[in-house]
């Protein structure tokens, strides 16, 4: 999911706001609405208040309008949220520096002969649903590229998504702007010492299930999860643009290549 600077529009005059469940952050979206009102369909940017699980949902949720969004700290994880402040919150959103994001679009199809569409933010999971290890063959642009993958499962991640399941999977976080995607193993059992691969974002990655009714495989975009897949394609999606609004000086790039040197 490669991200790219795009000119700045005009300035920002109409917000909408939304919370996860957790009471402060319900707390702080009355507190802004009453302040600053709430635009809703006819809002320019969306401010959204709780962790990242509430900006993967909100970013879900703006697929058809495009919307900005403007994330704030109101949950336990916030690496894709901006500090909680509600003075000038105007002026930050329109002097904030803009990522424009791609999803990957998943195709699967389940051992029933349905085939599941989804898109994905952060990554694709494929998972053993039972105590079997999974057996995948890895396919890259039509060519096999690993015959027998034996492991917990493998993911594909955006460079946005690398700091998220990736990152806890041994992946490489990747800059905001690369055009890269990672294909990281999870648990690898053979081989043993493979780490995974960096792909083009152009790349066509197909995960095909081998012994699937012995060794059963689920299939996850984001929080969209298919059972019993047999074959599952990713691609990034360029056709689909979502931007994220972060505070001048705390860019998404900025946060990703300091967690390369956090201990």
């Amino acid at each position: 999911m490669p991200a790219s600077r795009i000119a700045p529009p005009s300035p920002v005059q109409r917000l909408t706001f939304t919370a996860s469940d957790r009471p402060e952050a319900q707390e702080a979206r009355e507190r802004l609405i009453a302040r600053y009102g709430d635009a809703g369909e006819d809002a320019e940017a969306v401010v959204a208040l709780g962790g990242d699980g509430l900006m993967l949902e909100t970013l879900h949720a703006s697929l058809a309008s495009r919307t900005p969004i403007y994330g704030m700290n109101r949950g336990s994880v916030g690496f894709l949220m901006n500090d909680y402040a509600e003075d000038g919150l105007l002026e930050r959103i329109n002097q904030a520096e803009r990522a424009l994001i791609h999803p990957l679009a998943m195709t699967a199809l389940d051992a029933h002969g349905v085939t599941h569409t989804a898109l994905a933010i952060n990554e694709v999971s494929l998972l053993r649903q039972t105590r079997q290890t999974a057996k995948l063959r890895i396919v890259i642009d039509d060519k096999v590229r690993m015959a027998e993958l034996i492991c917990d499962g493998a993911l594909v991640a955006t460079p946005a998504g690398s700091t998220a399941y990736n990152l806890s999977a041994h992946g490489p976080i990747m800059p905001i702007d690369a055009h890269v995607l990672a294909l990281t193993p999870i648990s690898a059992f053979r081989p043993r010492r493979w780490r995974g691969a960096l792909l083009s974002h152009t790349a066509r990655v197909r995960l095909e299930v081998l012994e699937a009714e012995k060794r059963p495989v689920s299939a996850v975009a984001d929080n969209f999860e298919v059972r019993d897949v047999l074959t599952v394609h990713v691609v990034e999606d360029r056709a689909i643009s979502l931007c994220m609004l972060f505070d001048a000086g705390r860019s998404l790039e900025e946060r990703m290549l300091a967690e390369q040197f956090s201990s």
